[in-house]
């Protein structure tokens, strides 16, 4: 089970980052336009927020029932701590990642909210670009150490 969950949370990863760009790139137009905030903007939020949900759902999944690398870490965190790979996987990572979700929630709940379309895309664009950013900070690279396939 754990292959299998693990390679769809690394593909979602891909879905994850197309949705942020897209949101990205909805909220740059709508600012430089000066384009009223439409269904679509919304909806791009939408799909952002709810992918990561997904996401943050199998991450959650993986980390307390099926991943060795976090089951062996949280049986002797200590020792954890001392190793990167081991660290990243049980506190950068998870850390990172539920950060990254909870600032592309602020960001959809404030571009809604906002009282004129500029702000609502000049906050969409703010909060979802630190969210993307931070999502990008938290993926195991396949160039680091501890880093992952692309796939």
């Amino acid at each position: 089970m754990y292959p299998v969950v693990l390679t769809i949370h690394s593909i979602l990863r891909w879905l994850v980052v197309l949705s942020a760009v897209f949101a990205i790139i909805r909220a740059i137009t709508g600012l430089s336009f000066k384009r009223g905030w439409m269904a679509m903007d919304n909806r791009a939020g939408q799909w952002f927020t709810i992918l990561m949900d997904l996401q943050l759902l199998l991450g959650i999944i993986l980390y307390f029932f099926l991943s060795p690398i976090t089951t062996a870490a949280l049986q002797d965190f200590g020792s954890a701590m001392g190793n990167p790979a081991t660290r990243f996987f049980a506190v950068e990572h998870i850390a990172l990642m539920v950060l990254a979700v909870a600032v592309a929630h602020i960001g959809r709940s404030l571009s809604r909210k906002a009282p004129t379309p500029q702000q609502k895309h000049r906050r969409a664009l703010i909060w979802f670009s630190l969210s993307l950013l931070l999502v990008l900070a938290a993926v195991p690279w396949p160039f680091l150490s501890y880093g992952r396939p692309w796939l």
